[in-house]
């Protein structure tokens, strides 16, 4: 059993080519009981994104604050609170936030997605 705090969990700056305003905090994973799964904490401050990138392993996201975008499958999706996304495994994609306002949202991957 793990109880805790998101204000307590060490926020990490995400550095590398194309990486802009990214921060992480790994909420839930192997460390607090749940094998092979991390659930993370993504914040993209004043316009950051992610890479545009493919990997081995799926997202699974959902939007809690703000607005942005979702490149996938060469497409544009728009992104706000309450929105939900399945990025499949080797999918290109690249989130945005389409604002100064925080993209703030949860996304679960498998434990090799979080190193």
């Amino acid at each position: 059993m793990f109880v805790g705090s998101v204000k307590d969990i060490e926020e990490i700056k995400f550095v590398g080519p194309g990486v802009v305003n990214a921060f992480k905090k790994s909420l839930i994973g192997p460390g607090e009981g749940w094998e092979g799964w991390v659930m993370r904490l993504i914040t993209l401050r004043d316009r950051g994104c992610s890479p545009r990138h493919a990997h081995p392993w799926p997202h699974i996201n959902y939007i809690l604050e703000g607005s942005g975008v979702l490149f996938i499958e060469g497409k544009d999706n728009t992104l706000e609170a309450g929105s939900i996304a399945y990025v499949p495994s080797n999918a290109e994609h690249q989130f945005a936030s389409s604002s100064d306002q925080d993209l703030v949202f949860i996304c679960i991957v498998p434990e090799e997605g979080d190193k």
